[in-house]
């Protein structure tokens, strides 16, 4: 039976690649010397340290600027609160998406149960597998997935016939 997988993965070496972009950005603006900007990447998780909010405002919009430039779409970005650091600093964390969450998987499979289509749903861990008899309704349920879930950054792969 022909079947896709729905996977929300972001590229982590484009990931990694736009942060040392921005470090190095960073460095070398004038309204960031002598202060405490900074950006750092460790187990998908990016966290921005300045002296205010507006610092790390300025930080966050560098940083989706070089994702952009580097195919890597912005929604895999999922932004925390700012926290209080020692004296006067603050610092974010931007967790990069990795997976489909269980209640998006539930959504999607709910989407494609009402949709009334001829392809069954099932979740596999953090993804979720679309069977049907026939490609054109797989290529239709790929069709209403990007129209309807336009909050996630979804991706089809492993593609079978």
């Amino acid at each position: 039976m022909p079947s896709f997988d729905t996977v929300c993965e972001a590229n982590l070496v484009e990931v990694k690649n736009a942060v040392e972009n921005t470090a190095k950005e960073i460095g070398t603006r004038f309204d960031f010397k002598g202060t405490a900007a900074a950006i750092e990447f460790k187990d998908k998780v990016i966290t921005l340290i300045g002296d205010a909010d507006f610092q790390l405002t300025q930080i966050e919009d560098i940083l989706r600027s070089k994702l952009t430039k580097r195919d890597v779409d912005v929604r895999f970005i999922d932004k925390g609160d700012v926290q209080k650091m020692g004296g006067d600093k603050v610092k974010v964390a931007l967790k990069v998406r990795d997976g489909i969450e269980t209640e998006a998987a539930k959504k999607l499979q709910r989407l494609i149960k009402d949709s009334k289509m001829k392809v069954q749903a099932s979740i596999q861990g953090e993804s979720v597998r679309v069977t049907g008899a026939k490609r054109d309704d797989l290529q239709e349920a790929m069709a209403l997935i990007k129209k309807e879930l336009t909050d996630l950054p979804l991706s089809f792969n492993n593609f079978r016939d």
